[in-house]
């Protein structure tokens, strides 16, 4: 929370969850696994490197866009700029023996703005515990781009990164959009775009909102955000103002820490922690300059941290707030 530079609608908690990691020595395997080359160019991207037939006359693609998706993770994973990722990809193919071509910088340019990126995610059986947030992630603006290419000053673009994860940080939501846009409304899109059973929400303040008691009533998940500095009662009857109610009732008796412990609100952490990694592992700023091929490398590195979180993730356990 409270990620995004310059923009006033955060509200940064005075505490801080402490944990412990009881599962180093596994853990330690999974970072030292995540450089192994197999992992990112693996047997099924080769297996479906050249696309289907079209059946129809006229230039046929040479690449499938899993092809395309495979380069284009290799650039985030090892941050390189679009020539670097062709050579790279073309390297490893030869050295592997695989006798398939690498996209040209060029073509990967240009498929990323029409690429078809799914989130990867393994369904669980138990229903999902959403814990939301946003984050900014800046752009080479037209302005920035030409300070940078002729001297002088430039104005820094910046684009929301909206994540939902479970409790296990696996990204199970995932949206991009335009620096100004309202947390609370994307939260309600992150809802309805859970496909499975959902359990709770757990967001900061910025997601007070009736919208987000409604499409969490709608779901039958209970709602675990601390209302704002200023939240009254509404007094109303309908389920989500009542279930809003009880929570600013409840924060007026026992007092917004004590509450934020008895309520769980400390799993809020989850996604802190996913944004730190994305920062971390992938970097803080988009590096594609089209909208539409930065909505296809933000869903990229979202697939790439899940991978990551598959081959093994720290088994942490809170050991007090401070």
């Amino acid at each position: 929370m409270g990620h995004f530079l310059g923009m006033n609608s955060r509200v940064h908690p005075k505490y801080k969850t402490k944990y412990r990691v009881s599962n180093w020595a596994k853990y330690d395997r999974a970072l030292v696994e995540r450089g192994n080359i197999t992992l990112w160019v693996s047997d099924d991207a080769i297996a479906s490197w050249k696309p289907a037939s079209a059946g129809r006359r006229g230039g046929q693609r040479k690449f499938s866009d899993h092809a395309i998706e495979t380069a284009l993770m290799l650039r985030l994973v090892f941050k390189l700029p679009l020539r670097q990722a062709e050579g790279f990809l073309r390297s490893i193919l030869s050295l592997m023996d695989i006798d398939l071509e690498a996209p040209d910088h060029t073509t990967l340019s240009r498929r990323s703005q029409g690429l078809n990126v799914q989130l990867d995610r393994v369904a669980g059986d138990n229903s999902i515990h959403l814990i939301v947030d946003s984050t900014g992630l800046s752009i080479v603006g037209e302005g920035e781009w030409a300070a940078a290419k002729y001297g002088g000053r430039g104005r820094r673009g910046w684009k929301k990164l909206h994540l939902g994860v479970d409790r296990t940080g696996v990204i199970v939501a995932q949206t991009l959009t335009h620096g100004s846009a309202d947390d609370a409304r994307v939260g309600v899109d992150l809802i309805d775009g859970i496909e499975d059973d959902m359990a709770s929400f757990t967001a900061d303040a910025a997601y007070d909102t009736l919208a987000i008691y409604d499409a969490s009533a709608a779901r039958n998940a209970i709602v675990v955000v601390p209302p704002s500095r200023s939240a009254t009662q509404s007094r109303q009857r309908r389920s989500p103002s009542s279930a809003r109610d009880s929570t600013v009732m409840r924060v007026q008796e026992i007092g917004r820490r004590q509450w934020k412990k008895e309520s769980g609100y400390h799993q809020q952490a989850r996604v802190e922690n996913t944004f730190f990694r994305y920062k971390s592992i992938i970097g803080d700023r988009l590096r594609a300059r089209h909208p539409k091929s930065q909505e296809a490398e933000a869903l990229i590195a979202c697939n790439i941290l899940n991978r990551m979180t598959e081959l093994g993730r720290p088994e942490s356990f809170a050991i007090g707030i401070g």
